[in-house]
């Protein structure tokens, strides 16, 4: 049986957000520094903070026309809302590698390995499906250490923007807002490397990030 949702919500969802995308004024810090690295298609892996995800779809497609970012790969769960996710991301354009930090979370990793491996950029969500809010899972440094590709921590923020009654706080953007998208350094993590120090390191720098695109936006 065909489910609704999935059917109907990803392209309005999609639709919606390129709309609003339209009417931000939207600020990018960092992104120059990646130009090398896209250029010499070096896989990297991206992280951003669950309440901070609605415009990460359009912002790289966005990247994708002004500074030759590349599309980057998805993990979502094979639940029904991992393909409500799978559905609306692939509206921009980005691949989706399906698995769950949650449940199977060795197999999910294994995807991600090999998306990796294979060429492709990704995209996590540390702090996610369900939290504990801005607490980074140890996905992000796991991957890293076994693939060597550096990781890319990304703030985003809007002003005004509303904030939804949810774990994470979903940051939703009002119409012709101020945005601002931070990209911090470029960072490695060799493979013997203390995880837990990693991962401390990278969260420490994912807070830093969004800390500088709220002061952006005078948020």
């Amino acid at each position: 049986m065909i489910d609704a949702r999935v059917t109907f919500v990803p392209p309005v969802a999609a639709t919606l957000v390129r709309l609003l995308g339209g009417t931000l004024r939207l600020r990018v810090e960092g992104a120059d520094a990646l130009v090398p690295l896209w250029t010499a298609a070096r896989p990297m892996i991206y992280c951003v903070w669950h309440g901070r995800i609605l415009m990460t779809p359009w912002l790289n497609a966005r990247l994708r026309r002004t500074h030759g970012a590349r599309a980057v790969s998805v993990l979502a769960s094979r639940s029904r809302d991992g393909s409500l996710v799978s559905g609306y991301v692939s509206r921009f354009g980005l691949d989706v590698v399906r698995g769950s930090s949650s449940r199977g979370g060795a197999a999910a990793l294994r995807a991600l390995v090999t998306a990796v491996r294979g060429g492709r950029d990704v995209v996590l969500v540390p702090d996610g499906p369900r939290g504990p809010r801005g607490q980074l899972g140890p996905g992000v440094v796991a991957l890293a250490g076994l693939t060597g590709a550096p990781v890319v921590p990304l703030g985003f923020a809007a002003r005004p923007a509303n904030h939804l009654a949810t774990w994470d706080a979903f940051l939703v953007p009002a119409p012709f807002a101020r945005a601002a998208a931070v990209f911090g350094a470029a960072t490695t993590i060799a493979r013997d490397a203390d995880l837990e120090l990693a991962r401390k390191e990278v969260e420490r720098r994912l807070d830093e990030v969004t800390a500088t695109a709220d002061r952006l936006v005078g948020a």
